[in-house]
C-alpha cells in the first residue's frame, strides 16, 4: 500500500504540480467542511493555503476562505480569476470556464486557536467518554 501512495505522490500533473498547498475544489465531491479542515492542515504545515476551483465550485472556494477569514484563521494573500479552455463531455467541443485561486495565510494567533479547538475536542471526548 506504501508503495501505490508513494507512487500517486510522484506524479506529475503539469506545471503546477509542485505546489503542495493547493487544493483544487469541487462542489460536487466532497462536504465544505472536508475542505475547511484540510485548509487549515494545509496551513499548519504550509503557513499558507492556495484554493482553486473551477465554475460552479467557485462560490464554494469563497466561502471556504471567508469561513476560515470570519474564525481568524486566515488573511487573504492573492486572489486570482481567469478562464479555462475546456472540452465540453457530450460533444467535446471547447468551452471556457471561470477558474479562481485564493492564496490564504496564517493569521498570527492561528497556532493558538488552533491549540484551543483541540483542548474543546478533548474535553468533548473525555466527557463523552465519562
Amino acid at each position: 500500500m506504501e508503495d501505490i501512495t508513494q507512487g500517486v505522490n510522484n506524479i506529475n500533473l503539469g506545471a503546477d504540480a509542485h505546489k503542495k498547498n493547493r487544493i483544487q475544489v469541487s462542489n460536487t465531491k466532497k462536504p465544505l467542511f472536508f475542505y475547511v479542515n484540510l485548509a487549515k492542515r494545509y496551513m499548519q504545515q504550509h503557513n499558507e493555503v492556495e484554493l482553486s476551483a473551477l465554475g460552479m465550485a467557485i462560490a464554494t472556494v469563497v466561502t471556504i476562505a471567508e469561513i476560515l477569514k470570519n474564525n481568524g484563521l486566515a488573511v487573504e494573500k492573492k486572489i486570482t480569476t481567469s478562464t479555462v479552455d475546456m472540452k465540453e463531455d457530450s460533444r467535446g467541443r471547447p468551452v471556457q470556464k471561470a477558474k479562481i485561486e485564493i492564496l490564504l495565510g496564517k493569521t498570527e494567533n492561528f497556532d493558538e486557536l488552533m491549540a484551543a479547538s483541540a483542548e474543546e475536542r478533548d474535553a468533548v471526548e473525555v466527557e463523552e467518554q465519562s
